[in-house]
């Protein structure tokens, strides 16, 4: 199926709306230095790498890093964010093979590419289940976090 832009209504897509193949690309973000410190605040992880900058220029990336559950986190908003489960997603189920493939560095632009890849009616849940295989990329196309997540979004049909 084709690549699509974010949901231009903003009202979420329902179980049934979605296909197998189906492409959602978000908006572009950048990591500031501003999200890693309140990342760091809000956790308590004061890890060098990620905020002191001469610790970071001697390790192997050479420079801060955002952490990567801050990356993980954004990449949750971002898709959030398209609308496409607006008002219809009832709980986010699961998480699989997640992995940090690449550093997300300070001030990199990172977007979320989400393609459905199963689907599975619950009808005793009012919905089904929808995996979707997600992509964090950065400015440069390369995929820096992937995984699957697993969504219970409400069904056009009565249970």
């Amino acid at each position: 199926m084709a690549e699509t832009s974010p949901h231009p209504s903003r009202s979420g897509l329902y179980f049934e709306d979605f296909a197998i193949g189906q492409t959602l690309t978000s908006a572009a973000r950048k990591v500031s230095e501003a999200d890693v410190m309140a990342f760091a605040a809000l956790t308590g992880d004061y890890t060098p790498i990620h905020i002191d900058a001469e610790y970071a220029a001697r390790h192997p990336f050479g420079r801060r890093v955002a952490h990567g559950l801050l990356g993980l986190s954004l990449a949750s908003a971002l898709a959030i964010q398209m609308g496409f489960v607006e008002e219809t997603i009832l709980a986010f189920r699961g998480m699989n093979e997640w992995k940090f493939s690449l550093p997300i560095y300070l001030e990199d632009t990172i977007r979320v590419k989400v393609v459905v890849q199963e689907m599975r009616p619950v009808r005793r849940l009012g919905g089904g289940m929808v995996t979707f295989g997600v992509e964090v990329l950065n400015q440069a196309d390369q995929v820096v976090q992937q995984g699957t997540w697993s969504l219970l979004v409400k069904s056009r049909a009565v249970p």
